[in-house]
């Protein structure tokens, strides 16, 4: 079943084994991934957001848990940097295709190196944006990292 955004047509392409959830979306939320783990009633800690940052002035797609913040110190040593920042959202949007709240590790427009928080691979599946507000795709963590050709690091913090 695809949801016809490029992140699913990647893993259609790659022919990986993945579950749509579509969801409404709440103009009003606050947040996006809470949003997604309270209306698909997921443990938070299951649901991974992307976030576009930079770092020594490079582009870095990180994927964390909902639950958890994003750690520029931690996602900066992951990819032998020195300092990271979350980037401008036109520039997010700009350099992966999608907009906010819709933003997938998976099908940017342009090539982003990745790195998935090291606790997805405590998981049989996962869930991240599927490239649109209120659909996110299911899919086991090794299949997110070798279609992302991401890297693993503990970038995560509560």
């Amino acid at each position: 079943m695809s949801g016809g955004t490029p992140a699913t047509a990647r893993l259609d392409q790659a022919k990986v084994a993945y579950t749509l959830h579509p969801y409404t979306h709440d103009a009003r939320a606050q947040s996006y991934g809470d949003e997604a783990a309270a209306a698909l009633g997921v443990d938070p800690r299951r649901i991974f957001k992307t976030l576009i940052a930079t770092v020594d002035g490079k582009l870095v797609c990180a994927v964390v848990p909902v639950a958890a913040m994003l750690s520029p110190k931690a996602l900066a040593a992951a990819v032998g940097g020195k300092r990271a920042e979350l980037a401008e959202p036109a520039q997010a949007q700009r350099a992966t295709g999608y907009v906010l709240g819709g933003i997938s590790p998976l099908g940017h427009k342009t090539r982003i190196p990745v790195i998935v928080d090291e606790s997805a691979l405590g998981f049989p599946s996962v869930f991240v944006s599927a490239g649109k507000r209120g659909l996110q795709v299911e899919l086991a963590p090794a299949d997110l990292v070798s279609l992302t050709a991401a890297t693993t690091a503990p970038v995560a913090t509560t």
